[in-house]
């Protein structure tokens, strides 16, 4: 069972979801700066300021959603294990808000970055490929 009551479970789940959710925005700004930079060069342009810039978004984003089940979007509580804390995904089946932040967590904090990181390396891959083609007939 969980040992420290239920302010630190809060805090546990909170730095859990806001880290996880940060990661994968970063890691979608990544690949997106990246098939920027590789297959629209013109606009791969990044200064310092830019890339601060997105950082505070990514972390902005994952603020968002991490802080909402502290606004009564959601709720975090114990797993289905009780030995750590995190979204409490038993309180959709009997309340309709925590089941809308569960689909909007799934919509874009899942599928949105990986559709991202998906599209972005496979015009990164076919850039790669038909640079390869021009390469070979010169």
């Amino acid at each position: 069972r969980w040992l420290y009551g239920k302010q630190i479970c809060l805090f546990y789940a909170f730095c859990g979801v806001l880290f996880g959710i940060c990661s994968l925005s970063t890691l979608t700004l990544l690949s997106t700066v990246c098939c920027l930079k590789i297959c629209f060069p013109a606009y791969g342009k990044l200064m310092r300021q830019h890339g601060q810039i997105l950082i505070a978004c990514a972390w902005t984003y994952a603020a968002i959603f991490a802080c909402s089940p502290l606004a009564h979007w959601g709720e975090y509580g114990a797993e289905p294990y009780g030995t750590a804390c995190c979204i409490d995904w038993r309180s959709t089946n009997v309340n309709a808000v925590a089941m809308s932040y569960i689909m909007a967590l799934f919509v874009f904090c899942y599928i949105l970055p990986c559709g991202v990181i998906v599209t972005s390396y496979s015009l990164i891959l076919v850039t790669v490929k038909e640079s390869r083609k021009a390469v070979e007939q010169h």
